[in-house]
């Protein structure tokens, strides 16, 4: 658990003051966190706390404005701190003071405050900036900023952050925001959490957001434009907030069919994963021409293209189990994406029990089978499957059966009780493979450690699938009822139903770098 050490404002000016520019034992803080697969995200020497965005935005021009100011606590003795940010600076101060700054690669922004900061010490960091985001192109021609008829988007994963708010843009690193946006009348304002009020005057309007619980930077979204607004609760009571583009065309009824059943299917998941770890839940349908969807804490992103063959529920409850594995639970580390994308698509196999169209079983079954054993496929190790392949169908597919293997393994009973004990023992923070290990060894008393390594770390087709365990009880109500598939003599079972829309959750989520 990350620690602030609270000082009075007299006892934090004294550790200021005290220390010289030229201090000795000051060392500049990591310009990455070391991460196996983006080893030069993140930042070194500090931890952030909080982030206070505040934008102006010209939808006919794309120009963006704005002033971030950061909560952050050093966590070395630093003489210099880095950012991620990819647009243009004009000032930097750091508690009060005018800091020299500097560029370097694609999104560093080199920090130098008048005054070192001591281990222990919190500092507030304040960055103004002023660019056309969607002109910016990093990382060999990548922008997650995305222009649209009425104004833009930003949604992206692995990083996406640096082109609206400077950032320790690394998952590890998860912080409480505050958005606010001013935009010409008749625009509007979609981002995380709750929209905390808006104010109108001189033709132009202010939209206040506010994320009260820890997130990561890459799930931080912002959509700006001309929306057809629904606000409704769940049956428990939480506060459900969608939007959709006024132009989306032939898609417009399939997207609404879809993601208007958010409350009702994230009170279904609640029944499997525990209280709901926000304080208000929906989505976006801006008009981009992306397919693709990414798990945006609180405010799902949904591009068009993913109702571009009709209604899919089973991709919003893909998106809404994100927030527990992935958005609450965070991976600590890239390479643990399995923790994220096996769950997800887990929960829609969980679904289609629960809908009649295939158990998780015959889904696992039909998986397996669908594959040779010299297809590619099984040459991606989910829990480790290289950067290059992290969004590749193994991760998905494969650490699904993964899962089923599991709980044919450790028995239902058991096997639920992992499923929710663990967004609600690790809620709001992050987490590793080795640690999900060991924590389903705890609560089933069972060595798991070859189980795993088969499924997620060995290359090659495991010699016998998910195969059954007889003696497991039977599957909570919630979960649908259902016989495991006939194993038969080996010939691939029948598709399931549900296994095309299971499947374009894959495709849709390949779009979203």
């Amino acid at each position: 658990m990350r620690k602030r050490l609270i000082v009075s404002a007299a006892g934090a000016l004294s550790l200021f003051l005290a220390v010289p520019a030229s201090a000795s034992g000051f060392q500049p803080g990591a310009d990455g966190l070391g991460d196996p697969y983006y080893p030069t995200l993140g930042n070194g020497g500090y931890r952030v706390s909080h982030y206070d965005v505040r934008l102006k935005y010209q939808p006919a021009t794309d120009e963006l404005e704005g002033t971030t100011t950061i909560l952050a606590t050093a966590t070395q003795n630093l003489s210099r701190f880095n950012l991620d940010f990819a647009l243009k600076v004009s000032e930097v101060r750091v508690n009060g003071r005018l800091a020299a700054f500097a560029t370097s690669g694609d999104q560093e922004l080199e920090i130098t405050p008048a005054r070192p900061l001591a281990r222990g010490s919190q500092a507030t960091v304040v960055v103004r900036y002023k660019d056309v985001p969607s002109t910016v192109e990093k990382y060999g021609g990548y922008t997650a900023w995305r222009r649209t008829p009425d104004g833009a988007v930003v949604a992206g994963e692995p990083v996406s952050a640096g082109w609206w708010f400077p950032s320790n843009d690394h998952p590890s690193d998860k912080a409480t925001f505050d958005v606010s946006v001013l935009v010409p009348d008749g625009t509007q304002v979609v981002s995380n959490g709750v929209l905390a009020g808006t104010a109108s005057r001189a033709g132009w309007t202010r939209y206040n957001w506010r994320e009260d619980k820890p997130q990561a930077t890459y799930l931080a979204t912002l959509a700006i434009g001309k929306f057809d607004i629904t606000r409704d609760t769940t049956a428990s009571g939480l506060p459900v907030y969608n939007a959709y583009s006024k132009d989306l065309g032939a898609n417009a009824g399939a997207a609404r069919a879809s993601v208007e059943r958010t409350g009702e299917l994230v009170d279904w998941l609640s029944g499997y994963f525990g209280e709901y770890p926000f304080s208000s839940v929906g989505g976006v349908v801006p008009n981009v021409r992306s397919g693709g969807g990414l798990e945006t804490q609180t405010r799902v992103f949904y591009g068009p293209g993913l109702f571009a063959r009709g209604s899919n529920t089973s991709v919003v409850v893909h998106e809404l189990a994100h927030q527990w594995y992935g958005d609450s639970v965070s991976l600590s580390r890239w390479s643990d994406i399995w923790l994220n994308e096996g769950f997800a698509q887990y929960a829609q196999f969980l679904w289609s029990e629960h809908e009649n169209e295939g158990t998780a079983q015959e889904l696992a079954d039909y998986i397996y089978a669908l594959y040779p054993a010299d297809d590619p496929f099984w040459s991606v190790k989910p829990g480790d499957p290289g950067e290059e392949n992290q969004l590749s169908d193994a991760v998905y597919q494969r650490g699904a059966v993964a899962i089923q293997a599991l709980r044919n393994t450790v028995g239902d009973e058991t096997f639920f009780r992992i499923l929710k004990g663990w967004p609600t023992e690790r809620r709001y923070g992050n987490a590793t493979i080795p640690e999900f290990q060991a924590y389903a060894e705890k609560v089933s008393g069972r060595k798991l450690g070859d189980l795993l390594n088969t499924w997620l770390f060995t290359p090659g087709k495991p010699a016998t699938g998910p195969v059954p365990n007889t003696t497991t009880a039977a599957v909570p109500p919630a979960a649908g009822a259902g016989a495991a598939a006939d194993r038969g003599d080996g010939r691939r079972p029948a598709e399931p139903k549900s296994l095309r829309k299971i499947l374009d959750a894959n495709a849709v989520h390949a779009d979203r770098k």
